[in-house]
């Protein structure tokens, strides 16, 4: 079996990672935007172009299934990239991970891009899956550009930024970008607050 993986930067890294140890036997194709990445600051009409430019790469390689291992793809670019592929070969998008998240429980912060954060997908998905669960919508500005470009300086102060965002009394964060498991001890690290119960972290891959 081929699967193809699709992002725009080495956020693909967690993902890629993930499906290698679900299907240990499979050829994994990666299809990546380094020139354009980040794609979470661009409008959703330029994400989309670039997306599917990279969905035609991969295509090409001719796979069984592409999976969009990007949330902002992903809530901007799916009906696009399915349009492009389907029914030949499946589309598996990534969402941020509201619905186990919000399973557990008590109140849960959503780090992920600017262009994710406030979007009327992952609204949808507070309201269809995060009943009577306290959720705050964090707005990670420049944390995925960190991460892509290696910047430890900028990781250690957007992670703070995010921090600073994020209540006190959060007991689980949704990482609403592949990048950010890059950095999940970090922001880990960042939020957790002294004599509180471990917190929860539910990443996307």
């Amino acid at each position: 079996m081929k699967i193809a993986l699709m992002d725009s930067g080495i956020g693909l890294l967690a993902a890629t990672a993930a499906v290698r140890r679900l299907r240990p036997d499979a050829d994994l194709v990666l299809s990546l935007d380094p020139d354009g990445m980040p794609w979470g600051p661009r409008t959703p009409e330029d994400l989309t172009r670039r997306a599917v430019a990279v969905a035609e790469a991969a295509a090409a390689r001719r796979p069984d299934a592409l999976i969009v291992g990007c949330n902002t793809a992903s809530v901007h670019a799916l009906p696009a990239l399915r349009a492009l592929c389907e029914p030949g070969i499946p589309v598996i998008g990534t969402v941020p991970a509201i619905k186990p998240a919000s399973a557990g429980g008590g109140h849960v912060a959503i780090w992920a891009t600017p262009a994710t954060t406030g979007s009327p997908y992952q609204r949808g998905l507070i309201e269809d899956f995060a009943h009577g669960v306290q959720v705050t919508e964090v707005p990670c500005w420049g944390l995925a550009e960190a991460v892509e470009h290696a910047d430890e300086q900028a990781i250690t102060a957007t992670v703070a930024a995010a921090a600073e965002l994020t209540p006190p009394d959060v007991t689980t964060v949704v990482l609403g970008c592949t990048h950010y498991e890059l950095v999940a001890e970090r922001i880990r690290a960042a939020v957790q607050q002294p004599g509180a119960a471990p917190l929860v972290l539910h990443g996307s891959a």
